[in-house]
């Protein structure tokens, strides 16, 4: 399944629900807090970074043998932020750089995480193990 949607904050709600779209209704709601945590950070940063204007994200997401596949395809600037290096969580939250809290939770949430620059797309998918 796939949508393609205008990247701003608002529509954030109508990509969480065409992913939830997909799961099992048993979904544990710790799996779905994480998916959701991951979706809010991916989404919300392409809308505020990926375009000096707005642009459009394009989420493709695919659930089989209890695995759940979403990748996000954004036109925007190239950016893996994959490469951003993992804050410093002994820190205290006042010690620390803002910024890359939310993919650092991503990548340990998600059992996969991936980023590649393709025909001028920026793609970074995910994998979460449900059951």
């Amino acid at each position: 399944m796939k949508i393609e949607i205008k990247a701003v904050d608002e529509n954030l709600q109508t990509v969480n629900d065409f992913i939830h779209s997909v799961l099992p209704e048993d979904c544990p709601a710790a799996v779905m807090n994480q998916i959701d945590l991951a979706v809010e950070e991916i989404f919300v940063n392409i809308a505020h970074y990926a375009y000096e204007e707005t642009g459009i994200a394009k989420v493709e997401c695919e659930y089989a043998d209890s695995i759940l596949k979403v990748s996000f395809t954004d036109s925007g600037k190239p950016f893996n932020p994959l490469l951003r290096p993992d804050p410093d969580i002994t820190l205290s939250a006042e010690e620390r750089n803002i910024g890359g809290l939310g993919i650092y939770l991503t990548k340990q949430f998600m059992d996969e995480v991936s980023y590649r620059y393709e025909n001028s797309q920026n793609i970074l998918t995910f994998k979460k193990k449900i059951f």
